[in-house]
Formats: C-alpha cells, structure tokens, sequence
C-alpha cells in the first residue's frame, strides 16, 4: 500500500497523494452498479442525457454464445426519489440502474459510443467480438430513462469464407466519426467506412495476432499492438510502409495501447502477464522513455487523462487503479507542451492516488467530457469514482 496518504478523495481533478479503499468509501463519490455475469467491456457516453448524469455500456463476459450489453444510467444528481427506475434511491448504489439490455453473441472484446454528439445524428454503439456491429439507441417514449437497442450494421472482414477470425478490439476515430478500425488475429487491421458499410483498406499489421489499435489525433495515424511484440504505427496516406515505435526485447505479448489525449507523441502499453506499463515516444523509437511499475500483478488497463499531458491511470490484477503524475520527471513548464522529456527514474515513481477495489480489475475508462471522473469494472461490478 501506498504510505504517507490522505484517506479522501477532493473535488480538484487530481487528488495528490490519496489511498481510498472500497470498504472506506463513506462519504466519498463512489457508485455502484451490480450486473448478473463478469463485467469486461466498458464505456463512457459522450452524449449529454438530460434524465442523467451519466452515460455508460458495459459487456459481459461469459464463456458461451449468448452474452448481452447494458446501458447504465447514472441519475442526475437532483433527481429525487420519485424518478422511477430498476431501484429505490435510498443509496449512492441505487443511483446506478439498467436503462436497456440486448443480446450479443460471445463476449463483446470493446464497446465504444458514436463520438460524434452533433444535434440529429444517430446515439450509436460499436461492439467487436465475432464482427464489427453497430446498435442503434433510441429513448423510451415513456420519459422513465429507458432505452431500446436495435442492430443498425454489421461488418465482416472476411466474407470469402463461412468462418470470421475473432476482433480484438477497435477505435473509433474522433476526428473523422465514419472511421472505424478493427484488430484481429488473423494479423490484419481493416479501417472501416461506416457511412458506406464497407472497408476502406485492410492491411497485414503484424506477423502474428493483432491485439489493439488507436487512432492518434486525427484521421490517418493509427497505431497496433500484437503478440509479435510490437507497436507499430501507419498512415492512411501511406500505407506502403509502417513504422515499427518499439519492440519488447523479450518478445512478450503486447495487450493494449492508448495515445496520450493531449500529446500524440506520446503513448502507453503493456506486455501480456507484466506489472509494468511502458510510456513511449514515437520520436524516440525502440526504447520506453518510462516505466511505471506500482502493482504487483499483472496490468489490464491503462487510461491518459483527458485533460492533462501529465497524468495516466493503470489498473489491474492486484485489485487496484493507480494514477500516476509524470509532470516530476519533466524539465518542461507545465503551460509549455514542446518541452515534455521523461527520465529513466520514472519507474520509481509513486503513484498520486491509489483505489484499492474488492476484486481484480478488468477494465478502466477515464470520462473525455467529465475529467474528474474514471469508471473500472472487476468480478459483476461497474464502479465509477471522483477523482
């Protein structure tokens, strides 16, 4: 455990030098959502819902077929007892409720939300599993925050033959909402048009299975990680070659990558089975400019704030969720972004705020619209916590 820490969570958007564990969370701004199965998929809403505060999907995951998707509301903070919903509000928990459930078949490897918010356009989710599907939300009539789901498209890579190779995950392009890009492991990544339902290129990423892809900011940089062991970065524009941004010396599996929010040049990963998350930069290829290394099992996630160059939050198998300020290991002025330099002692850090849960941690997201907030999943629970 952490040493030296205030045992509460503040209302600034980084609390420095807190340690909040789940059976010490009265008072604090925790919620809870209990689903019936194992939650792994995760997602927050960029769409303001006038009948709550929040907005999130989460996945089963259920080792058969059938698997369903939630949508989970969060009530608005002035709503009062009356508002009907699957609970009473007498408590932080029952703020939390189901406002619709579809089937899904095997588990969902990533749900994302349509990042386009614009006036009239359609209130979408995208899932991976078998294919890439997009759904179609629409509220209840009934004013009661309820929702309904239907099935709008459904994509498949590899329509010459009867069987799909498995998605491992996706991204949905923020700049260019038509865009998005699938992993596989048949080692391909495929950029999908969703306006015109097919595939703009689909292009071999990696000599072996293809693991996660992220678009930097804009439309045609896109990154991938696969269990070749390395990140390798492309351009729509010029798609003849790729470059390879680092290659783990070991050879190990590389899970999942995120781009830095604010800084593109900048983003991390983690290998399969590793305590240690990898900061990089694609200026400075090969070799990580940092290592983080607070847990003491394997990572499962990891998220950049939303509004901040500095700060990163890891969660994984040691029940945690840790983030980290990286602005001490940087030369740079706080308000001056060209200057941003890690050191190597940056994997002696300790984290700012630790969030000990009651179960290893499957998922992490950092709310982009509301930065003071971060959901994780672990065992049947969503919870999403004030930072």
């Amino acid at each position: 455990r952490i040493t030296n820490m205030e045992d509460q969570i503040c209302n600034s958007p980084i609390d420095r030098n807190a340690d909040i564990s789940e059976n010490d969370s009265q008072g604090k701004e925790i919620y809870t959502y209990s689903a019936p199965w194992t939650v792994f998929a995760l997602a927050w809403s960029h769409r303001a819902d006038p009948q709550a505060q929040f907005r999130l999907a989460i996945g089963s995951y259920v080792e058969k077929y059938s698997n369903c998707i939630q949508i989970i509301k969060k009530r608005s903070s002035d709503k009062n007892s009356d508002f009907k919903g699957d609970g009473i509000l007498t408590s932080q928990d029952s703020q939390m409720y189901k406002a619709c459930e579809f089937d899904h078949p095997y588990p969902c490897t990533k749900v994302m939300w349509n990042p386009d918010t614009s006036a009239g356009g359609k209130d979408l989710v995208a899932t991976t599993g078998d294919y890439l599907r997009l759904w179609n939300l629409q509220d209840s009539d009934k004013g009661d925050g309820k929702m309904t789901a239907k099935r709008e498209i459904m994509l498949n890579s590899n329509k010459k033959s009867e069987y799909c190779a498995p998605l491992t995950s996706f991204d949905w392009n923020e700049t260019d909402p038509s865009l998005i890009g699938t992993s596989s492991i048949d080692t391909t990544c495929t950029i999908w048009d969703i306006t015109t339902e097919k595939a703009r290129t689909q292009l071999v990423a990696h000599d072996r299975e293809v693991f996660d892809l992220a678009f930097a900011q804009g439309k045609d940089i896109f990154a991938s990680v696969g269990a070749d062991g390395s990140v390798r970065m492309f351009d729509l524009r010029r798609l003849d070659h790729s470059t390879i941004i680092y290659e783990n010396p070991k050879g190990s599996p590389l899970l999942r990558l995120e781009w830095n929010k604010i800084d593109p040049s900048y983003l991390a990963t983690f290998t399969e089975d590793s305590a240690v998350t990898f900061i990089l930069d694609i200026r400075m290829p090969s070799t990580p400019v940092s290592e983080l290394g607070g847990h003491t099992a394997c990572v499962n996630a990891t998220a950049w704030a939303p509004h901040s160059y500095y700060h990163i939050c890891t969660a994984g198998d040691d029940s945690q969720a840790l983030i980290w300020d990286l602005s001490s290991t940087s030369s740079r002025q706080v308000d001056d972004p060209s200057y941003m330099s890690f050191m190597s002692e940056t994997n002696n850090l300790n984290p700012i705020l630790a969030y000990h849960a009651k179960g290893e941690i499957n998922n992490l997201q950092w709310n982009t619209k509301q930065s003071d907030w971060i959901s994780i999943a672990y065992r049947d629970k969503l919870q999403i916590l004030r930072v």
